[in-house]
This record gives structure tokens, C-alpha cells and sequence, in this order.
């Protein structure tokens, strides 16, 4: 449901569209801060796991979550690119964890998980943004 605000004649959205949208921008926020500053301290040497690090998923994680922050940007913003980004974002995702899966043998558990979290909170977010919620009651009696 979108309000019209007759002084500006702009329309602004809902309450729970701002709510959900809120959400989306935190989500993205943190998964993206999240993946550089861990990134950034296994690529420093500050943090060295004790499991095989695979250096160029550790590259990619970083870059990706420079690309999420941005992502919360666009989401805040209501940018036109905004739905495009959340679904490329989890297009490689989805891509990167099924090469991962079945293709590398060098990898962590710890990494598949990792990206499994990633992939699932970039769900939430497309979810938050893209998913019109009905405002018709569900019918049960029929």
C-alpha cells in the first residue's frame, strides 16, 4: 500500500513497507560489514583460522561485502538499480557456493557454511524488498 502525500503529491510508502524496508538496509549492512572486516582480518594475517583458507574466496568475500554496504545505500535510497543489485548479489552467491560445493575440493566446512548464511540472508532481503504483501485477510472458510 503506498500513501499519497497531497502537499508534495510524491508518494511515500507505508509504515510496513518502511519497516520491511528498514529491515533490508540493516540485513545488508551487517552481512556486508560483517564479510569485510572478517576478510580484512584473515587477509592482514590478525585472524588465521584453523581451517584451509582459501585466499581468493576470502577476496571475493570482502569485495562482495564492500558491494552489499552499497547495496544498504540503495535500498535506503530506493534507487532504481536496487532490485537488480539484491539479485545479482545473490545470483553470485548462489554460483560461488556451487562451485564450492561441487567442484572444489580445497574448501572448509566452515566456508560452506559461511556462504549458506550469506546466501540465506540475501533471501530475507530479496524477500523484504521485492514481496507485496496482501492486505485482504486470508479466507479459511471456504
Amino acid at each position: 500500500m503506498t500513501v499519497i502525500d497531497s502537499a508534495k503529491n510524491k508518494k511515500s510508502p507505508s509504515p510496513w513497507e518502511g519497516f520491511r524496508m528498514g529491515i533490508a538496509v540493516i540485513l545488508a549492512f551487517l552481512i556486508g560489514i560483517m564479510s569485510v572486516i572478517s576478510g580484512s582480518l584473515v587477509l592482514l594475517n590478525y585472524n588465521i583460522p584453523n581451517y584451509n583458507v582459501v585466499n581468493w574466496l576470502v577476496i571475493y568475500n570482502v569485495i562482495l561485502g564492500g558491494i552489499s554496504i552499497i547495496a544498504a545505500i540503495f535500498i535506503w535510497k530506493n534507487t532504481k538499480s536496487t532490485k537488480k543489485l539484491i539479485v545479482e548479489i545473490l545470483i553470485l552467491h548462489l554460483l560461488v557456493f556451487v562451485y564450492l560445493y561441487f567442484f572444489s575440493q580445497e574448501v572448509a566446512l566452515e566456508s560452506l557454511k559461511a556462504m549458506s548464511f550469506r546466501i540465506s540472508i540475501w533471501i530475507v532481503i530479496y524477500l523484504l524488498t521485492f514481496k507485496k504483501i496482501s492486505q485482504k485477510p486470508l479466507n479459511i472458510t471456504k
